[in-house]
């Protein structure tokens, strides 16, 4: 029969020279502490050199392992220092956890795969442990993950601004339109954005072909002034041209129902989202009435027959054509006499340039707006954040990619 010993010797994977020496079961706080050793006849190596070296002293450290059953469980071990002539006074690096940390490796993947699925605050719970620790174990992990990032080309990257908080707290999000987020930066100015590129190799500034945004000017200047041929390459994502025209569409609406209701006319009235739904969603009977509605010689009608032109406009492949057909929509909508409508186009025309880029390269922020989803998700389950320190954090270890494992190189 085993004794505990060789059990947790063979459980933690100790490797000569470390030994169990002893195990230290507290039945009534429900810990068990593993008491490890090194032989004073062990040879020691330098942390930094690998050379041999002699034992200076030794100092106790303990660390948190996975639980024994209902058991929380700890390594206890008096680590030794080696003094090395070149280093110093130095602590022998352990197998079994990072330098500095204060889990063992498996238990800190642990936790990390919790984190993946729960809020901090949530796995602190589940584990009886405090909110600092688990939210270092969590920083660690995207440190480690960043560090790792190969500088692959980025021949498609994405902005967008996500809301931070309440009363225009924003933070700028930059992704592989193909892949995972980049990076986070903690407002929308154009030194954010500049930050991204001032830390990519020339190669990978060079690689980039589409920046898909919104028209949005800092981020406008920031690609101007940090990618050559910028002019082609930014690309304004179809989705922030749609929601402008569509908050034009809710303002016709919005003024026209109160002339309708002055003159006792309710024909407008409880239609909001009527005109802003896709009627390919509509049920029929939801359709039927918006078709009634659509076919009247309303405003509204007439601002949302030129939003749904405009988003025809996104199927070409040839820019003479493309070109054409803007212009044509163009007239339209600045004739319109709908000032809300008018003024979207105006910033149409203005911006022509990176419409027809997105639609020639088939370029959208789509994947960024599936980005924002999950990113409300993680707002939601950790109920907002003290700080955008944290928040970047979180966005990068859910949405970044990231190697975050523990793995020796």
């Amino acid at each position: 029969m085993n004794t505990p010993d060789k059990f947790y010797a063979a459980i933690l994977g100790v490797q000569s020279p470390w030994k169990v020496q002893e195990v230290d079961v507290r039945e009534d706080v429900l810990e068990v502490y593993v008491d490890l050793v090194l032989p004073p006849e062990a040879a020691l190596v330098c942390p930094k050199c690998a050379r041999l070296v002699p034992r200076y002293d030794s100092r106790e450290r303990t660390w948190r392992h996975l639980d024994t059953c209902q058991y929380k469980t700890y390594l206890r071990v008096q680590v030794p220092r080696v003094q090395c002539a070149e280093h110093g006074v130095l602590q022998l690096q352990v197998p079994w956890s990072e330098p500095g940390g204060h889990f063992t490796e498996v238990f800190e993947m642990k936790l990390i795969s919790w984190l993946k699925e729960a809020s901090i605050q949530g796995v602190s719970r589940q584990f009886g442990m405090g909110w600092d620790p688990v939210a270092g174990v969590q920083d660690r992990a995207v440190m480690r993950g960043l560090s790792r990032r190969e500088q692959e080309p980025l021949p498609r990257i994405g902005v967008d601004e996500v809301a931070f908080r309440k009363r225009h707290h924003y933070v700028t999000i930059v992704s592989d339109l193909d892949g995972p987020v980049l990076d986070v930066f903690y407002d929308r100015t154009k030194e954010s954005l500049d930050r991204f590129f001032q830390h990519l190799s020339p190669e990978q500034r060079q690689s980039i072909q589409v920046v898909a945004m919104d028209m949005w000017e800092p981020y406008i200047l920031s690609v101007r002034e940090n990618l050559f041929g910028a002019e082609y390459k930014i690309c304004f994502d179809k989705f922030h041209v749609a929601a402008h025209l569509g908050d034009a569409v809710n303002k016709v609406r919005i003024e026209e129902h109160r002339e309708l209701m002055e003159r006792g006319d309710t024909t407008l009235k409880r239609t909001k989202y009527l005109w802003l739904r896709n009627p390919e969603n509509m049920e029929p009977n939801t359709w039927r009435r918006f078709r009634t509605l659509r076919d009247k010689t309303l405003k509204v009608a007439r601002a949302w027959a030129i939003k749904e032109t405009a988003m025809q406009l996104w199927n070409y492949s040839y820019r003479t054509n493309a070109l054409k057909a803007w212009k044509q929509w163009l007239r339209w909508a600045s004739r319109s006499t709908l000032e809300p409508v008018v003024k979207v186009a105006s910033m149409v025309r203005s911006h022509l340039y990176g419409i027809l880029n997105a639609v020639l390269r088939r370029a959208t922020n789509a994947r960024a707006e599936g980005i924002n989803s999950k990113i409300q998700w993680i707002k939601r389950i950790s109920w907002g954040f003290r700080n955008k320190v944290r928040f970047r954090s979180a966005i990068l270890f859910h949405l970044g990619g990231l190697d975050m494992s523990l793995h020796r190189t």
